[in-house]
């Protein structure tokens, strides 16, 4: 249990608070339209290295998105590949530049487990249509929980925008991991607004 007060992240670490988000019915999706020139499409069957890359464009490189980065091919394969994971694409001429991955792995349960654009996409209107369509599908299963969680390395826009589109916070957490960046899974520049402490 940790004390109020400072608490000193050991080098060669990366803190985070993380906060869990739910929503235990349905909320509204107000209409919308994706964006033109754009589509969100299924993706079966995702090449790790296909996945990969657009995690990093997604969110390596900007918000130090790394737990997929660490996973070999099979362990990764075996996500991706299992019939209670939906992957959704947003293509732009033939280019991944969003995605949405729900997770229904845990009976009557669903999590998005990763949701995000390319930075050159936000604020036009996509986010929300993607959101949109995660809420519709999750709850399209015989679901009582859709979950998400987000933190303090993420983009500052990710809490509201979750909260906005009905989720509740329900739990935080402190998480305290590798460096992705020490560890060779990021490049050294990722996560520019989070200073690197090596081991000395």
């Amino acid at each position: 249990m940790l004390t109020d007060g400072y608490h000193d992240i050991p080098a060669g670490k990366v803190a985070a608070i993380v906060t869990h988000l739910e929503m235990r019915r349905p909320a509204a999706t107000p209409p919308g339209r994706i964006p033109d020139g754009l589509t969100l499409d299924p993706v079966t069957k995702a090449a790790p290295d296909w996945y990969r890359d657009l995690f990093m464009r997604v969110g390596g490189m900007d918000w130090l998105w790394f737990s997929r980065m660490e996973l070999d091919d099979a362990a990764l394969a075996a996500i991706l590949h299992d019939p209670q994971v939906a992957l959704y694409a947003l293509m732009r001429e033939g280019v991944a530049h969003g995605m949405v991955e729900l997770d229904f792995r845990q009976p009557g349960e669903c999590e998005l487990a990763f949701f995000g654009l390319t930075s050159d996409l936000i604020g036009q209107g996509a986010g929300r249509f993607m959101m949109n369509h995660a809420i519709r599908t999750a709850w399209s299963r015989p679901i009582s929980r859709l979950h998400v969680h987000t933190c303090t390395l993420d983009s500052p826009q990710a809490l509201g925008f979750y909260q906005a589109c009905g989720f509740v916070a329900c739990r935080q957490q402190v998480e305290i991991a590798d460096d992705p960046r020490l560890q060779g899974s990021l490049p050294p520049d990722a996560g520019a607004h989070v200073p690197v402490f090596p081991v000395r």
